[in-house]
């Protein structure tokens, strides 16, 4: 017979885990702290496992071992073979299992014996919210993955169309719990109608506006975990579902904020809507390798402003040495983060931290923005919706009103780019004609090798 704990020692762990999990998610909060605050969130992750094994309720192993190693498996593997410029992607997909694991367990719950009308309801919101969030993230990830186009794609009626979708899920919701069956059609509808509402909630938002999406997904994972955590009576569960409800929904609100989207934007999707931007003319000025080193070395300043492509090109490493020597040469060098650079909150961040750039020499917008003007470089690595000057001077613009690096303000202003393509939300950057705009073209990490070697020689 196998070592079971009395339901009072399991809440007592419950709570152990449950502190561990506040201490960690407040110390992910500053960089000199994360590492650890992560170590701590992973032991209450360990000790709410393994404690939950011991519960006498459970009467198999043998689907737990079996999914574990399955689970384990694809894990490792996908650790190993995921590149950093798919980190999105795989936080969508992330996102989408969980929520798909939340509405399972939801449906699981309703074979239990003697629910309650209040555990019916907390079924069909983990059953409702873990739909949602299923199909949106794996909309995401296409989206993100360009399986699909990541434009915002709208049709007529679109908004007709989602507003009746929600009264027939919250009809076929109530229709539920008033006569609550594992075989009920209407719980079968709840599912289907879900899913098709995380399909349609994600339509129409255009790429530019995926950092929200994937923050907000986060969101939803979380709150589908916590009503699945009231469905099964899991304290731990409900704890841990809604601190990453509540830190996901904080995230998306300061995404609204540095896209300068409303977060009522957000929850009732429609923003990123298709407009037509001003078509951008003019003839740039392109620049080679040597003459490049030739400016930076003159430079007293220099800001590097990374984007998606420095992820792509893999030149994060390249850039920190390229830094490194320019700090031996006199001048002050930082690094300008825009909130939603690349693809996911803290894309950028992560990049850098991976290369060992400190982090005292990473500089929020919001800061750098009154310098800009004192700035002697500005080298823009893949950038190119967070510095597009449209944002504040084209009111067509998709990307109208949000807010940008002022790279254009620098003296000198250097792209790096593969070609003149657009970024991901398909708008033109005037920036790319300006006086003082450099193109550096060709891949980014060899063209700053190129730099870095110039420098060395």
């Amino acid at each position: 017979m196998r070592p079971v704990l009395s339901l009072e020692l399991i809440n007592i762990f419950y709570i152990l885990a449950a502190a561990l999990f506040i201490f960690g998610l407040k110390q992910l909060g500053s960089p000199a702290t994360a590492v650890r605050g992560n170590m701590l969130s992973s032991v209450a992750m360990l000790i709410a496992v393994v404690v939950t094994l011991f519960n006498a309720e459970i009467l198999s192993f043998t689907w737990i071992i079996a999914a574990t190693l399955v689970g384990g498996t694809i894990g490792a593997v996908a650790a190993q073979k995921i590149e950093m410029t798919s980190m999105p992607e795989m936080v969508a997909l992330f996102n989408g299992t969980g929520g798909i694991a939340s509405l399972f367990v939801g449906w699981a719950a309703l074979y239990n014996q003697g629910n309650t009308t209040l555990t019916d309801i907390t079924i069909v919101l983990s059953v409702v919210i873990g739909g949602i969030t299923f199909t949106g993230s794996i909309l995401a990830w296409g989206k993100l993955s360009e399986v699909m186009p990541s434009r915002a794609i709208v049709f007529g009626a679109q908004r007709v169309f989602n507003g009746l979708l929600v009264v027939a899920l919250v009809v076929c919701a109530v229709m539920f719990c008033l006569e609550p069956a594992v075989d009920s059609p209407y719980l079968y509808a709840v599912i289907a109608l879900a899913c098709l509402f995380g399909v349609m909630a994600v339509l129409p938002i255009g790429g530019a506006d995926m950092p929200v999406v994937i923050s907000l997904l986060n969101s939803y994972s979380g709150l589908a975990a916590c009503a699945a955590g009231f469905a099964i009576n899991n304290n731990i569960l409900i704890v841990a579902g809604a601190m990453v409800g509540a830190a996901g929904m904080i995230l998306t609100n300061i995404m609204c904020k540095a896209m300068n989207r409303s977060l009522a934007n957000v929850l009732f999707s429609g923003f990123g809507a298709v407009k037509q931007a001003t078509k951008v003319e003019g003839e740039v000025n392109p620049i080679n390798v040597e003459d490049a080193f030739l400016i930076l070395e003159a430079a007293q300043s220099v800001t590097f402003v990374p984007g998606y492509g420095m992820a792509v090109a893999q030149a994060q490493h390249v850039v920190r040495e390229l830094g490194e020597l320019l700090e031996k040469n006199g001048a002050d060098v930082t690094y300008a983060i825009h909130p939603v650079a690349g693809r996911m909150p803290g894309h950028m961040n992560v990049l850098l931290a991976e290369a060992n750039v400190s982090y005292d020499v990473l500089v929020e917008m919001d800061d750098i923005n009154p310098r800009m003007n004192a700035i002697d470089v500005a080298v823009v690595i893949g950038a190119n919706d967070v510095v597009n000057p449209a944002a504040r001077n084209d009111e067509n613009s998709p990307i109208y009103g949000m807010p940008i690096i002022n790279v254009d303000h620098a003296r000198t202003v250097f792209v790096l780019k593969r070609s003149m393509a657009t970024g991901f939300s398909g708008v033109d950057n005037p920036l790319f004609f300006g006086e003082n705009t450099r193109m550096l073209f060709g891949d980014a990490k060899e063209s700053l090798s190129g730099v870095v070697a110039e420098f060395k020689s």
